[in-house]
């Protein structure tokens, strides 16, 4: 059988591999696929009877993630009290991390050591009221969280920024800044580094 003989065959096998391939490139390349139905946000729609394509969610449908059942611990609050303590354990990680996020967070205004005069205020923001202040060292620990959270004044709120968990680090952290300012005397241990005579 010589090449010429072939080529019929050749072809007719060609043909039938481009039409089959057609058949199935035509099958999967319908519009509907491409432009499939769906509504854009806000967009009429004639399927309910109030015309709205966005439905309204059911009565105490709660994100996931956000099923915050310890008021205490997401709201600072009991009830409408400010918490007067820490609504988890005090440790030296939880003051470590507070340190940390305090210096990110909060020392660009308030300083390093919480008197208020940061960097942002040095150059022009107006200035926050001192930590070491009588009315911010009696106040409760919630009136802090919730600062952080919701914001105060000029201050905007920190609660897409710092997590829960870190916002009560950083709380318990002030209150140390606070105590080692107001911290008596006595109450330092020689380790502590208590000083062996003090000028009055």
């Amino acid at each position: 059988m010589n090449f010429c003989s072939r080529i019929p065959r050749i072809s007719s096998a060609l043909i039938i591999f481009l039409l089959l391939t057609s058949a199935c490139a035509a099958i999967g390349c319908r519009r509907a696929m491409f432009d499939q139905s769906r509504h854009k946000p806000l967009q009429g729609s004639s399927f309910f009877r109030d015309g709205m394509s966005a439905r309204p969610l059911l009565a105490g449908t709660i994100p996931r993630g956000y099923l915050h059942t310890n008021e205490a611990f997401y709201n600072g609050l009991k009830g409408t009290n400010l918490i007067a303590e820490l609504p988890m354990p005090l440790s030296r990680e939880l003051l470590d991390r507070g340190r940390e996020r305090y210096n990110i967070y909060c020392s660009v205004c308030h300083d390093l050591n919480g008197e208020g005069n940061g960097m942002i205020v040095q150059r022009g923001f107006p200035r926050p009221p001192s930590f070491h202040i009588e009315r911010l060292r009696i106040a409760p620990v919630g009136h802090f969280y919730r600062v952080i959270t919701y914001g105060y004044g000029v201050m905007y709120p920190y609660s897409a920024r710092v997590p829960p968990e870190d916002r009560w680090a950083i709380v318990a952290y002030i209150r140390a800044l606070q105590l080692s300012r107001n911290a008596p005397i006595e109450a330092l241990s020689a380790e502590m580094g208590k000083p062996k005579n003090r000028k009055s």
